[in-house]
């Protein structure tokens, strides 16, 4: 070996050792920054004619483990999804409060029910009067509280998606710059762990944010793309944008970088973003839908005992509530048997008309009075009231008067009492409500499949199907059909070309409400992304008259209050009954009867069918049983989620861990390399002088 081969070897071998040496201390000079990983200098031997002639440097690389920065990026995503879940359903489960608690949304029910109890023993007080209402008031004005909270907390996820997917996009674009810088560097022989070391930084965050995957690129960078293999970076950054709807499932698109520009459906399955989407879509409205349900059935079984009973005494004029349907329609189908009586200031009846829609028939007065059809009844029945009251329909409203001084009391057969979807007459049509809405919940409209529509031919309903990871499967547009009836209704919506007919089904249960079920093979989500269909002129929407879709539904809960005819005037409240019995010339209604107030005050107890809301199956309960069973629902919901983010944020901590231990910096193990550089150094150092003192010697000689 010359000496000239002996310097360089001595030369490659102190270079090399310097190198090392400066890997080390960027090493230990960063034993505290965040994000940064352990360097490490990958060596080779040089040779020459099969004999060792010195050492090469390949490569300056990241101390990194492809296998646990994929677990840590699933882990950290996961607990980020998690942390977004439990955090929103902690505040949900405060708006209600603690459901043990004497303070809690659910004791309000209870409020009224004893309120109602005490006024039944002393119906004639107005102070119990005036505190029964303030109680209904105080439910009623909680439960709009929590609805409008928890739609705030909707719109408020709608404002963070937002916000985290510009985050994203301006991510996907650093992380796609920075490939290039990478790229150069390494072709260049350079150390390119700097830009390395901020690329994973972006990539760990946007890991918070969405699951991805993460591969090496052969040129140096990364590529990095969704679950479902979609290009977000790395040649070219893809833009991700939130289609959101006021009314309908908001859901992510993405356009790739190196594809059409064509926005495609972007699935996620876990990231913040996607416990951010999994709660405006499915758990908030969830959570309204079941409080909708609530707040309808405990306003239905108040209502069904106030119209059940009667002021003392009776009021002039009884005006109920819009029905959504014709006259004709929302007077066929009745059953069994009601009277309308006509009392005096002291009770006593005036005029009684006695309705048997069996038989299509009135008495008045114990006598024969007019038959009647579903399309006459009103005229029929002015008919029958002689002039001593009138009776109208408008816009889905049937109302009652009285002539003069004299008021208006309605009372169901006490054998074969009046029955239309499970409600009286007064009932149905909420002649007596002692709690209105300005909706339609619960929508048991009565309708059958033979019944006429109503709805304007042509005019078109906008639906969205959504499949079980929120991703949209397509928007339906159907148009009302020129065939008249439900059923017909029914087929356009179900039809398979051009209906929902290939993902599921719409159906009408027997007191008339229309619900969607998905196929069992592929189950979907259905949303309405716009409506413009009207049930005649002026009236409700597909929609609104039957609940279709979950933003019709969520918001049934802030749309009820006390009736303000009662709430003005406390005697107005239904606290007695119409005495069917009492002999003519006697009074029928009595200032001291409390049987409608006790009725009001067992109103929690009765046994009831709730419908299928918020993703709890339908039930056949008692509203009591049912609020300790929503409260319960509520607790245990926010418990899971609590508990969901404690156990994957423990599994994201010890993968981390794991992978700091791989990535990061070892203050011993560095000074141990330390020594062993400097110790190369040395004697590299020692070589050349050796070499040198040699070369020294034989010049001499010469």
């Amino acid at each position: 070996m010359s000496l000239n081969t002996i310097m360089s070897t001595a030369n490659s071998g102190m270079q090399a050792a310097q190198t090392g040496l400066r890997v080390v201390s960027d090493n230990i000079a960063n034993v505290n920054t965040a994000g940064y990983v352990r360097k490490t200098v990958s060596q080779s031997n040089l040779i020459s004619n099969g004999m060792g002639v010195g050492v090469n440097i390949d490569a300056i690389k990241r101390a990194t483990d492809r296998f646990l920065q994929s677990a840590s990026l699933n882990a950290v995503s996961e607990s980020s999804r998690a942390q977004a879940l439990a955090t929103a359903m902690d505040s949900a489960q405060n708006l209600f409060g603690d459901p043990s608690g004497d303070n809690s949304y659910f004791s309000t029910l209870d409020d009224i029910l004893s309120s109602f109890s005490k006024s039944a023993d002393d119906p004639s007080s107005t102070l119990l009067r005036t505190q029964a209402l303030t109680r209904v008031d105080d439910f009623l004005s909680e439960s709009g509280r929590i609805t409008s909270s928890l739609s705030a907390m909707g719109k408020d996820a709608d404002n963070r998606i937002s916000t985290d997917i510009d985050r994203v996009n301006e991510l996907l674009k650093q992380i796609n710059g920075l490939n290039a810088d990478i790229t150069r560097s390494q072709v260049a022989g350079a150390d390119a762990t700097g830009s390395e070391n901020v690329q994973s930084g972006l990539i760990d965050e946007l890991s918070t944010l969405m699951n991805i995957q993460v591969s090496k690129r052969g040129n140096g960078g990364v590529v990095v793309r969704s679950t479902e293999g979609l290009s977000l970076a790395g040649d070219g950054a893809a833009v991700v944008s939130y289609q959101k709807s006021s009314t309908a499932t908001g859901f992510l698109q993405v356009i790739q970088a190196n594809g059409t520009d064509t926005p495609v459906a972007l699935k996620i399955s876990s990231g913040e973003l996607k416990g951010l989407i999994d709660l405006r879509n499915t758990e908030l409205p969830a959570l309204t839908d079941q409080l909708g349900e609530f707040v309808s059935r405990a306003a239905e079984e108040l209502n069904r005992a106030s119209n059940a009973a009667s002021s003392v005494p009776a009021p002039t004029a009884l005006t109920g509530r819009d029905t959504g349907l014709d006259e004709p329609t929302a007077l066929d189908h009745f059953t069994g048997k009601t009277t309308i009586a006509i009392t005096d200031a002291a009770g006593v009846i005036q005029r009684r008309i006695d309705v048997d829609f069996d038989t299509g028939s009135m008495t008045v007065n114990g006598a024969a009075g007019p038959s009647f059809t579903n399309t006459d009844f009103i005229a029929q029945l002015n008919t029958a009231l002689g002039g001593q009251g009138t009776a109208g329909f408008s816009g889905g409203v049937l109302s009652l008067s009285a002539t003069g001084t004299n008021g208006v009391a309605v009372a169901d057969d006490p054998t074969n009492p009046s029955n239309k979807a499970g409600k009286g007459f007064s009932h149905f049509f909420g002649l007596n409500d002692i709690i209105q809405s300005n909706g339609y919940s619960p929508y048991e409209t009565g309708l059958t499949a033979s019944d006429p529509h109503g709805f304007t031919t042509g005019d078109v309903i906008s639906l969205r199907l959504t499949d079980v990871e929120g991703g949209r499967i397509r928007d339906v547009d159907v148009a009302i059909p020129a065939g008249g009836t439900m059923q017909d209704l029914l087929d356009s919506l179900n039809a398979r070309n051009g209906g929902v007919g290939v993902y599921g089904s719409f159906s009408l249960d027997p007191k008339g409400q229309m619900s969607f079920t998905s196929s069992n093979g592929a189950p979907v989500t259905l949303s309405v992304v716009s409506d413009g269909t009207a049930r005649g002129t002026g009236g409700p929407s597909i929609t609104e008259l039957f609940g279709v879709g979950p933003t019709e539904r969520a918001t049934r809960g802030e749309r009820f209050s006390v009736n303000a005819a009662m709430e003005q005037n406390p005697n107005r409240l239904p606290f007695a009954k119409l005495n069917l019995l009492a002999v003519a010339g006697t009074t029928s209604l009595s200032v001291g009867d409390g049987q409608g107030a006790l009725g009001l005050a067992k109103a929690g107890d009765t046994t009831l069918k709730f419908s299928a809301a918020g993703g709890s199956a339908a039930a056949t309960t008692s509203l009591l049983r049912y609020a300790a069973d929503f409260g319960g629902l509520i607790a245990r919901k926010a418990a899971a989620a609590e508990s969901a983010k404690d156990s994957s944020a423990s599994v994201a901590l010890e993968v981390n861990t794991q992978r700091q231990s791989q990535e990061g910096v070892n203050l011993d193990e560095e000074l141990i390399n330390l020594t062993t550089y400097q110790q190369a150094f040395n004697a590299s150092a020692r070589l050349i002088q050796a070499t040198k003192d040699m070369f020294d010697v034989l010049t001499n000689i010469v």
